[in-house]
């Protein structure tokens, strides 16, 4: 034992000494014997004490080491794997190398490791992570995956290669076992360092392999790798960042510079597929805009789709609605399609897939199943004869008894580390009218068994969807590939996923959002605290600054959570600059100001709604010798102070008239002082004449309906509802404001922006302003 633990020390000796030949690697190769070697069992023997006794001593053995390769040429594999695996390695990148320099390691003893093969293999060994695999028999495979990358390099193969790598990622998101190891590190790595691999990549003959340099490419310590070795990129950065931030005007906005896997111009189809159980909300405005993006950018097409397999819980009114979203977002569609469209072919591929054995009948209890399905247990029904399924298929479409008693489930394995691959369900009986298709059905798809077909067969090749459904992938592509060996003609679809859009103080869950509807929490889906997308609309926000914030965001992965002021702050860019002005005094308690040199009669002026804004019109100003002003501003004057009268000119007061208690001013008196310096005064008054014209005004302001700022996973958002975000004022408004229109957007003068919810129609009804945040706390009102 010691002299073997000794030897495999001796990392250099041990790596040459047990070279592998690499067997020829084909489709049909089983994924246990793809590129296993002649001394795979001498690998398997070693790889047991080298995962036990040796590991402290590889892992201390590293604290030193100092990696040293060109700057053009950069061991990405080997780096990646340093990265990823937290092994601490001074990095020496050389400008001054050259092509025949051959990257190295030198370890704190002096002995030096030479090749990106040995030094990944090494640097593997010296993390923590588990990147050489769980045990024994995963870090083989891990060691034979490594080997094969000898072969990625630019060569009349390569292409054929990377097709073989492809297929055998069909239905896998990693090379070795269902979490990222060594093997992915260093075929990533490889494939990295290739110039031929990004044309490889682009011509779409190899989308299991693109989708998977993605999904490696996106994890941060790989990111940061490719950022500080990509001398291009750099060059790039550094040329444009001056530009770029100008253009930006600063801040942290996304990108859209990536490339879709396979993409061809001209040829791009992409879907936005709502399920019509509730309205639009920003997350699903972020999907549309999108998938539009990228439909425009390859010169391709946009399918609407809705998602309505579950009459359980869909409404004409949700498809209105969202088609009345859809066109306030201004999304300019090919197809509008349903997944109803499909109700028969569905039937017809669910029957294909009983007859081919990857389909059954399950009568299991829906919590057992649900238990089983945790537990890793195989149903009892599991092993039902062909014959068995389509009887019970037959009784499910007929939706009998024994029908509703089963669904159908997909045959893939209940031993998978991903819970979405075990046996999930494909079919299952609803007696409940659909809003579209009526009672012609009893049997209906689920989401991710529909899903997959109706994307091929309407032609979609790339399916955006956001990274929360990261699990569902592998599963997404087991369904297409079962479906299209029993559906020849069904082409690929990429999947390309994006992060989910959150925010503080919300739930995007349309469940959730559900419940608050029917608990009455919010005064329906359009409510302006949902943030839907009619809710946030009618709040206040426009639509062309809801589409520069989703924009801005860009199609990064990195999972963030944003906040509500920063899109309101985009708003107010858009509103500000438009919105007229006009002016409101709270009711409660406000005070006459009487002026002994103002005009007893009164007195009209026509005046800008918006003073660097002609096409806002005109409105009228009276003007009169007595005036209403807000309690808060007359608290805070004193006597013989000298005040700016907004739109008028300065005014002395020369009285200040409190109750009794001394906390509340009753009365105003002084004289108009027109010759004053405006820009001398501490304090510029809002005021409206005492004319029988003024407009009652309610004005509402809202608080967030969610108190917790973020809800963990754990959490029961129902204990943090907050049923006080509701408040109301009575103000009097000046008398064009009865001339509002519903949906009309304005700023009440030093009180803030509003959009008219209910406009004018009587004296005895008033107008109903919603107060639109402008993304900062507002302050005092002075």
């Amino acid at each position: 034992f010691f002299f073997l633990l000794g030897r495999m020390l001796k990392l250099p000796k041990l790596f040459t000494s047990c070279a592998t030949r690499v067997l020829p690697l084909t489709v049909a190769s089983s994924p246990l014997r793809i590129l296993l070697g002649e001394s795979a069992p001498l690998r398997f023997i070693r790889q047991r004490h080298l995962t036990s006794s040796s590991l402290f001593l590889v892992k201390l053995a590293s604290n030193m080491a100092t990696i040293h390769y060109w700057d053009r040429n950069p061991p990405y594999g080997a780096l990646a794997i340093a990265a990823v695996g937290d092994v601490t390695v001074t990095i020496n990148s050389d400008p001054k190398a050259t092509k025949d320099t051959v990257a190295s390691l030198a370890l704190a003893d002096g002995e030096v490791l030479r090749g990106t093969s040995t030094i990944s293999r090494y640097l593997s060994r010296a993390s923590t992570k588990d990147l050489q695999g769980k045990d024994a028999l995963s870090s083989v495979y891990v060691d034979n995956w490594m080997d094969h990358c000898a072969q990625l390099v630019p060569s009349p193969q390569l292409e054929s290669l990377c097709i073989a790598l492809s297929d055998y990622l069909a239905l896998r998101s990693f090379f070795v076992g269902y979490q990222l190891s060594s093997a992915d590190l260093s075929i990533w790595g490889a494939l990295q360092g290739c110039p031929l691999w990004k044309k490889i990549k682009s011509s779409g003959k190899v989308p299991h392999l693109s989708r998977w340099f993605d999904l490696v490419s996106s994890f941060p310590e790989v990111q940061k790798v490719v950022d500080e070795n990509d001398l291009a990129k750099k060059r790039a950065v550094a040329a444009a960042t001056d530009s770029v931030e100008a253009k930006k005007g600063g801040g942290d906005t996304g990108s859209f510079d990536i490339d879709l896997p396979g993409a061809k111009k001209g040829h791009v189809v992409t879907r936005f597929p709502p399920e019509p159980s509730g309205y639009l909300h920003i997350g699903h405005a972020k999907a549309a805009l999108l998938n539009q993006h990228f439909a425009q950018m390859y010169e391709g097409k946009l399918l609407v789709r809705f998602d309505d397999t579950n009459p359980s819980k869909e409404k004409d009114e949700f498809v209105e609605n969202i088609l009345k979203d859809i066109a306030d977002l201004g999304l300019k569609y090919d197809r509008l399609t349903y997944t109803s469209d499909y109700f028969p072919q569905l039937l017809e591929i669910g029957e294909r897939l009983i007859k081919k054995g990857v389909m059954y009948a399950d009568d299991t209890p829906v919590e057992q199943m649900r238990n089983e399905r945790l537990e890793r247990i195989e149903s009892k029904r599991r092993n039902r004869t062909v014959e068995e399924n389509l009887k019970i298929w037959e009784e499910m479409k007929a939706g009998s008894e024994v029908g509703l008693l089963n669904c159908m489930r997909f045959k893939i394995g209940m031993s998978s580390d991903n819970g979405c691959m075990r046996d999930p369900v494909a079919f299952r009986c609803n007696l409940t009218h659909h809003w579209r298709t009526g009672h012609t059905y009893k049997l209906y798809p689920t989401y991710d068994c529909a899903c997959p077909f109706v994307d091929a067969y309407e032609g979609v090749t790339h399916a955006l969807r956001t990274s929360e459904y990261k699990d569902r992938e592998e599963q997404f592509y087991w369904v297409l590939k079962a479906m299209q060996a029993v559906w020849p003609d069904l082409p690929n679809v990429h999947i390309w996923d994006y992060s989910r859009l959150n925010f503080v103080h919300t739930v995007l869950s349309k469940r959730k959002l559900a419940w608050l509807v029917d608990n009455n929490h919010v005064d329906g889906w359009f409510d302006p605290r949902m943030p839907t997308v009619q809710g946030i609309l009618r709040r206040g926000m426009v639509i062309p600054a809801l589409k520069e914030f989703i924009l801005s965001q860009g199609a990064s992965k990195n999972v963030t959570t944003q906040e509500w002021d920063k899109i309101w702050t985009i708003n107010k860019k858009h509103i500000d600059a438009v919105c007229p002005r006009h002016t409101a005094v709270e009711t409660e308690n406000k005070v006459l100001l009487t002026l002994s040199d103002g005009p007893s009669v009164r007195e009209e002026l026509q005046v800008p709604r918006h003073k660097k804004h002609a096409p806002a019109g005109e409105k009228t100003q009276v003007r009169l010798n007595q005036i209403w002003i807000d309690q808060a501003d007359a608290k805070e004057l004193k006597d013989g102070e000298e005040v700016t009268l907004m739109d008028w000119g300065n005014a002395i007061v020369e009285k200040i008239t409190r109750s009794e208690d001394g906390q509340t001013v009753t009365a105003l008196s002084g004289k108009l002082n027109l010759a004053g310096d405006v820009k001398k005064t501490k304090w510029k008054l809002t005021w409206l004449a005492d004319v029988q014209e003024l407009v009652n005004l309610t004005l509402i302001d809202f608080d967030y309906i969610i108190s917790k700022r973020k809800i963990e996973v754990d959490d029961d958002f129902k204990e943090f509802v907050n049923d006080q975000s509701r408040t109301v004022k009575v103000a009097v408004g000046d008398i064009n404001t009865a001339k509002l229109a519903k949906g009309e957007i304005i700023q009440l003068e030093r009180k803030g922006y509003y959009i008219v919810d209910e406009p004018y129609v009587s004296s005895d009804k008033p107008v109903v302003l919603f107060a639109i945040p402008d993304g900062r706390q507002k302050p005092a009102n002075k």
